[in-house]
């Protein structure tokens, strides 16, 4: 057996190369650890334990999640959707329980069965996966869509259902007749807890936060964090409740405090690392040889639960007043298992109310299921459109809409993305009496502005169909005001397809997609970050006494050069790190050339940097700096190169100057 820094070291290891391969399939991390416990454990190739030590540890990455989950829980965010939530999202989680008991009782003739334990199955029947499909409605824009606020609502309520399941399932394991009793306690301990920190807590909280915070110590910040996120985890424990549930407590608690945006950013390393970990033991827990020996039952246990739940949805929401095709894409969103359910299930095996070799069939049948939700969310359009009649009537009554806004516009501007950024454009815009006409995916927003006489729409401007009804080939201008690069591509695609003339300006966050977006057919594109710190620099040169006429040259110079000139940043601790895509953004790195370099008396110019997509945009010598020095300068001993380029080429870069 491998020392624990052994095995430490294997499961990084291991963990980095599935998350970065799945990333690379457009596949959710998730499965990625999954598939890492599935190899690495006891049941195949055998080379790390699920051992009490590493399951202690992974249970700190459930206590994290449940945080972060009651961080989301403030009221305010709950009455906006409390229909979509104790509506429509407590009956999926009621009915899924109560109609998977006879579908788990069936099972019977293969494995035997109580109510309980098909209760507890039930319970972990009903979770989705709230990870992988936030991170694709949020890459498709369709958060705000009518199917997305379903899709929230639910999954919310199936987020708040965890806490008391967690109470219930492990009373489940007790002797029928105190199970009423044990319930009962609970959920006296339960209102306790409520009641002292709701009451008491709040107030507490909130001055304790400030104090911390006035110290202006982002060390003692985390610390604090910490203490109270594991120490209301340790109290629940210690009086019968899981740590899940403290934490969660303390989630909420904090929500209501003015931190709990700071608090969300710091937690975040703890709970996707631990998280991930959680996910590596739940797949040790698999054995493949059972799975094989049952591979009928898991297919049919794959297909049954995700028919199941699907149509489950998909009825509730019709009755809930949904369109058929929105309906039917929440029960498509819907229809796979959870991380919750994993949860769920791994306490079910602990309390032996299920025989193990079932626990091993419904466990893949879960992880298949998970595999297959990114391509019932990508296709779900495909789906709606071949079995619902009305949906392709819905779809022409949008197209109507758009065509109907902008029939008699010509030479106008089309605004996609009607949020803030697209309402301050519409209001110059109108200042200047020019026409526009603007596509939003947000049914709210769009009702609003409609109602305040604004010419706005509800359209996908990432569709084709929308683009041409919204008089794409009569327009003067497409201004893409929302930040989603993906979107952006895809649009841009359309507009060069339909009218590669109609000039295009898209709005990015910073310089890392500037190239990509222009390759991709845009005129313009206008970073956020860039244009902020030219607006802040030109206020500070005005009061510095610098004429306004010479500001202005300066900003039109920057922009004319395509922000060549303010590309590149030194990289700090406090720059924040997007997932992986720190690596597209341009940096500066200084290196300063030893005497004994091999370059020390070439040209700028015969360095060949533009191969790695380097350039040096300035050299300090003695003390003087001097910016875009010319191809021909010489290299001494001692110059310091200012470097501007990606992280990977300016590592080639600094090899290729310091060897000797």
């Amino acid at each position: 057996m491998p020392t624990s820094l052994e095995l430490t070291l294997l499961l990084l290891a291991c963990a980095v190369l599935g998350v970065v391969l799945f990333r690379m399939l457009h596949l959710p991390p998730i499965l990625g650890y999954l598939t890492v416990g599935v190899a690495l454990g006891p049941h195949s190739l055998g080379w790390a334990d699920n051992s009490e030590t590493i399951r202690y540890l992974a249970e700190f990455g459930v206590v994290f999640l449940m945080f972060s989950i009651g961080l989301e829980f403030n009221l305010v965010k709950l009455r906006a959707i409390k229909r979509l939530v104790f509506g429509l999202g407590a009956a999926q989680v009621v009915f899924t329980m109560l109609l998977a008991i006879p579908f788990s009782l069936g099972l019977g003739f293969i494995f035997t069965l109580s109510w309980q334990a098909a209760l507890a199955l039930g319970g972990a029947l009903s979770m989705s996966s709230t990870a992988i499909v936030t991170k694709m409605l949020a890459e498709r824009l369709e958060l705000e869509t009518e199917h997305g606020q379903n899709t929230m609502g639910i999954l919310l309520f199936q987020d708040l259902a965890v806490v008391p399941l967690l109470i219930i399932i492990p009373s489940l394991g007790k002797n029928p007749t105190d199970l009423v009793w044990v319930l009962g306690l609970a959920a006296v301990k339960i209102s306790v807890a409520l009641v002292l920190i709701f009451f008491i807590g709040t107030q507490l909280m909130s001055r304790w936060f400030h104090i911390v915070a006035a110290r202006r110590s982002q060390e003692l910040f985390m610390l604090n964090l910490l203490l109270i996120t594991l120490g209301m985890a340790a109290i629940t424990e210690h009086i019968g409740l899981s740590m899940a549930l403290g934490a969660f407590l303390a989630g909420m608690l904090i929500s209501e405090t003015p931190y709990h945006h700071q608090v969300e950013e710091d937690i975040k390393p703890f709970r996707d690392v631990l998280l991930g970990l959680f996910f590596i033991t739940i797949g040790m827990l698999l054995d493949l040889r059972v799975v094989f020996l049952h591979l009928p039952l898991v297919l049919f246990l794959l297909a049954l639960p995700v028919f199941f739940k699907f149509a489950l949805i998909a009825g509730l929401a019709r009755l809930f007043g949904s369109r058929p095709g929105v309906a039917i894409r929440t029960g498509l969103i819907l229809a796979q298992a959870g991380e919750f359910g994993f949860v769920l299930l791994n306490q079910i095996d602990g309390l032996n109310l299920v025989d193990p070799a079932l626990i091993q069939v419904v466990l893949a049948a879960m992880i298949l299921s998970m595999l297959t939700a990114p391509f019932l969310i990508q296709y779900s359009d495909k789906i709606v459109l071949r079995f619902t009649a009305s949906e392709w009537l819905q779809q022409s009554l949008i197209v109507t809409r758009i065509a109907a806004q902008s029939f008699q516009k010509d030479k106008h501007a089309i605004i996609c993305g009607f949020g803030r950024c697209g309402q301050n454009l519409a209001r110059m815009l109108e200042q200047e009496f020019l026409p526009y006409t603007a596509l939003d995916l947000d049914p709210d927003r769009v009702r609003a502005a409609n109602i305040a006489g604004q010419s706005v729409v509800y359209g996908d401007a990432a569709r084709r169909d929308a683009l041409l009804a919204a008089g794409l080939l009569r327009a003067s201008v497409v201004v893409i005001t929302y930040a989603n690069v993906h979107s952006a591509l895809r649009t841009l695609h359309y507009i060069h397809e339909l009218a590669p003339t109609v000039p295009v300006v898209v709005r990015s966050v910073d310089d890392a997609d500037l190239e990509r977006l222009r390759q991709a057919g845009a005129t313009e594109v206008v970073p956020e970050l860039i244009e902020g710190s030219m607006m802040l620099a030109s206020h500070a040169l005005v009061l510095l006494g610098v004429p306004m006429r010479r500001v202005m040259r300066s900003l039109q110079a920057a922009r004319d050069a395509r922000y060549t000139m303010l590309r590149g940043h030194f990289h700090g601790a406090d720059d924040g790190i997007d997932d992986l895509d720190e690596s597209l953004h341009m940096r500066l790195q200084s290196i300063q050339l030893p005497a004994n370099a091999s370059v020390i008396g070439q040209t700028i110019g015969s360095l060949n940097l533009n191969e790695l997509k380097v350039e040096i945009s300035a050299i300090c010598r003695d003390g003087i700096r001097s910016s875009a020095p010319a191809d021909d300068s010489l290299l001494e001993a001692g110059d310091t190169l200012v470097l501007c380029g990606l992280p990977e080429a300016l590592a080639f870069a600094q090899t290729r100057l310091i060897q000797t």
